[in-house]
């Protein structure tokens, strides 16, 4: 399946919101640590390639590969 490079920024940035929400809930961080630690991950840099195909996976499976 292919999507638009509209539909895939869409959906990197909905996975990443359920990220940062994930660390903060489960991992105790603040809001800007969690940022931080999204942000500066290898799963992050991953999620930014189409050809991972990470941004149709669940957020949680992402989640478990960033912990």
């Amino acid at each position: 399946m292919t999507v638009t490079q509209e539909e895939f920024q869409s959906m990197v940035e909905d996975m990443t919101t359920d990220l940062v929400r994930l660390v903060v809930e489960r991992e105790g961080l603040t809001l800007p640590q969690a940022f931080e630690k999204v942000y500066n991950s290898p799963i992050y840099e991953a999620l930014q390639n189409p050809e991972s195909q990470l941004y149709f996976q669940s957020p949680g499976y992402v989640y478990s590969c960033l912990a």
